[in-house]
């Protein structure tokens, strides 16, 4: 998401006139730079955040950047322009689908791991000292990336080849066992329980609760005030808290609600995920768009956590200018 800003900083570099193709490269490479400086300026630590929080922030960065390197540019453009390269392999097809899932995994529970952190900082306060630390914090992003990665290599074993060429097997195709196998149903199952209905339902239930703490906060403060109208910056402070955390909730239910509408629809249907290479097909169409969205997904957390913070802004304003200041101060010498 933090292309949009971008985007609105040079809106003219847009090609209005180029193919489809072209344009999912110049969008891949614009989400491509845009993370990687949002990375660069929370690493930095001056935004004026905690350094928990800070920690956290990178992560979830650094999970969306891998998101852009292994399920668009690899698995997409490089595929796109180099159709027969050694991602097409089903050796490779199968490895990069394993890196998608769990830089995807990542992205989302990471964001559920913040969401944690921010309610024990703002609803429970005699843990806030113990566990709203730096060093808890890389332990739970250590433990959350280990546990993404042993959870999805099982995708490797479930495809097969769509064809062979000369004895070199080429695409991927999911393996009709999967679909009748119990322990690859119960696996099926539980990997969407646990991406995205668990978090999602977490996340949900604890922003719920530290917004109806912040409103009790809001309503006891007023008592203690008198005050009638949202004069007080606290309480103003308090109100873009419940904003953000509304907005939080509510892009994690749209951006993953047909990923969970595809599955139900697999499941019900038992026509199982499209794999062939027909892009007019309805089900293809389908599938593409929840593809979107769920890299939509893991492009956001950024944004919403961090481009809303003025300090955040101002670095990037920064980074922005920088070579032009560069180049002014040389011509001034």
């Amino acid at each position: 998401m933090l292309t949009f800003f971008l985007l609105a900083v040079n809106p003219f570099s847009v090609s209005i006139g180029s193919a489809p193709e072209d344009q999912e490269v110049y969008y891949g490479c614009r989400l491509f730079s845009a993370n990687l400086v949002a990375i660069i300026i929370l690493s930095k630590g001056q935004c004026g955040l905690s350094r928990c929080i800070t920690c956290y922030l990178v992560a979830i960065a650094v999970s969306d950047f891998f998101v852009i390197i292994f399920a668009v540019i690899l698995n997409r453009i490089i595929r796109l322009y180099f159709k027969y390269s050694l991602l097409s392999t089903t050796p490779g097809c199968r490895f990069s689908t394993v890196l998608v899932y769990v830089t995807q995994d990542c992205s989302v529970w990471l964001t559920l791991a913040f969401t944690i952190d921010r309610f024990i900082a703002i609803c429970c306060q005699s843990l806030k000292l113990r566990y709203c630390t730096e060093k808890c914090a890389s332990m739970v992003i250590g433990i959350l990336c280990a546990l993404s990665c042993i959870k999805n290599i099982p995708f490797y074993f479930i495809y097969q080849p769509l064809y062979v060429v000369d004895g070199v097997p080429w695409f991927c195709d999911i393996k009709s066992t999967f679909y009748t196998l119990p322990i690859w149903q119960a696996y099926d199952w539980l990997d969407h329980v646990l991406t995205p209905f668990l978090p999602f339902v977490l996340i949900l239930l604890l922003n719920a609760l530290t917004v109806r703490y912040i409103l009790m906060g809001i309503r006891a403060r007023k008592r203690l005030l008198s005050m009638e109208n949202g004069t007080d910056p606290e309480m103003v402070k308090r109100r873009k808290s419940i904003v953000l955390l509304f907005t939080i909730s509510l892009s994690f239910l749209c951006l993953w609600v047909m990923h969970v509408g595809r599955f139900l629809y697999a499941r019900v249907t038992g026509k199982g995920y499209f794999t062939g290479l027909e892009v007019n097909d309805l089900q293809s169409i389908f599938q593409e768009t929840t593809n979107i969205f769920q890299l939509l997904s893991s492009c956001n957390n950024v944004f919403i956590y961090a481009v809303s913070q003025h300090k955040f802004r101002k670095e990037l304003q920064k980074v922005l200018t920088s070579p032009f200041n560069g180049i002014i101060g040389f011509i001034k010498q």
